[in-house]
């Protein structure tokens, strides 16, 4: 039976405010081409659909046009699970309904016998543990609990739900378990939300019961595998890069084909294509300009981290104009200035009035430079808009 895993969409993600459906989109149909050319017979989706609890109809579209083509247009199954970003209810909501079309969506996790299905429906050949999020919330309080015996008990929680999820199981079928947690051992980026308790990890990969085939996991955006168990634990990682700094390494999900004995008799990376190029520009001023000119940005995201002696008001827009020019867009521009040996100080007896006390600043912080007259006057026009502000 042909497997694919894969998690963490993030519909409706922004990035700097850049709205990011063409992507979501452009990845949707690749997947739909990828299952079909694949002949792929069940989709793992291991949480985090939605980038918030609260998706715009524009995401929920998406999401419910790519389920219908799912249906129509492959004889797939699916099994979804709600991530930490997602509402669990919101996502569940429409459960019975899916079924009829073989998409199985798990938000809650109240009971571990209804998070476990076996596909093909009329002659099973597989076993799944759809776990959802698993929030240290529903952990009962205890006002007396340290930190770390909180999350050992939530740690004790986890084992023991994932243990009766096998035990649930029919014991002939090869065991696939999805999740959406962190596990000791992964590498985190800057684009996942915490979801340990009290920066203790969390789980431990000898946490996962024996005689499992395969885990699927979600939360981590980093396609990576997890060491500890003679199994595969595996995060998909998200199908498009989420920050700039993901931009550096490839997304990818995974294609598996389990034999009726459990074992992977296929376990394949399959790249997912840059569906918009994320890039980095560091310099100065002219190695940034220069880059700008020469190189080319059509429809390319673009973080600027620019080197300066000293500020200069209105660069960020140079730099952005320089880039449209080639057809690019800057995102965000990051300015990094000579560190002081010494934090300024400005003695009380010279606190006169604002504008005096910001060009002390400047000749302080700027080895001796006084304001330009621009710098000089938009500060004064701010300090009028605050004495006018009643």
């Amino acid at each position: 039976m042909k497997i694919l895993h894969t998690a963490d969409w993030h519909i409706g993600q922004r990035l700097h405010e850049r709205q990011r459906t063409d992507e979501h989109e452009k990845f949707l149909e690749w997947l739909l081409n990828t299952i079909q050319e694949h002949k792929v017979e069940l989709l793992l989706v291991s949480g985090d659909i939605f980038d918030t609890a609260l998706p715009s109809s524009e995401s929920t579209n998406l999401y419910y046009r790519f389920l219908y083509r799912l249906f129509d247009e492959t004889d797939a199954y699916t099994v979804i699970t709600a991530g930490n970003h997602d509402s669990a209810r919101h996502l569940e909501a429409p459960r019975e309904f899916l079924e009829m079309g073989r998409i199985y969506v798990v938000g809650l996790a109240d009971d571990p016998a209804k998070c476990v299905f076996t596909f093909p429906r009329n002659n099973p050949r597989v076993a799944v543990a759809a776990v959802p999020y698993l929030s240290e919330g529903d952990l009962r309080h205890l006002s007396y609990e340290t930190e770390a015996e909180r999350g050992e008990r939530y740690r004790e929680r986890f084992k023991a739900f994932y243990a009766d999820c096998v035990a649930a199981m029919p014991a002939e079928l090869p065991k696939i378990l999805m999740g959406h947690l962190f596990v000791q051992g992964g590498a985190i980026g800057t684009s996942e939300r915490n979801i340990q308790i009290g920066g203790a990890t969390a789980t431990h990969a000898s946490d996962f019961p024996e005689g499992v085939s395969y885990v699927a996991l979600g939360h981590l955006h980093r396609p990576q595998t997890i060491k500890g168990t003679d199994y595969p634990i595996r995060y998909s990682g998200s199908p498009i890069p989420l920050r700039f700094n993901e931009a550096s390494y490839r997304k990818k999900m995974y294609l598996l084909e389990l034999s009726d004995d459990g074992t992977l008799a296929q376990d394949k990376e399959i790249n997912i294509p840059v569906f918009k190029e994320l890039c980095t520009v560091e310099g100065d001023e002219n190695c940034v300009l220069s880059a700008a000119m020469t190189g080319n940005w059509e429809g390319k995201y673009i973080q600027v981290k620019l080197t300066l002696d000293t500020p200069r008001i209105g660069i960020s827009d140079e730099m952005r104009q320089a880039f449209s020019d080639r057809g690019g867009d800057v995102l965000s521009v990051e300015l990094e200035l000579p560190e002081a040996e010494q934090r300024p100080t400005i003695r009380v007896e010279d606190m006169k009035c604002p504008e005096e006390i910001f060009e002390q600043f400047h000749l302080t912080k700027f080895d001796g430079n006084p304001p330009d007259e621009t710098l000089a006057q938009t500060f004064s026009e701010l300090v009028q808009l605050v004495e006018e502000t009643p």
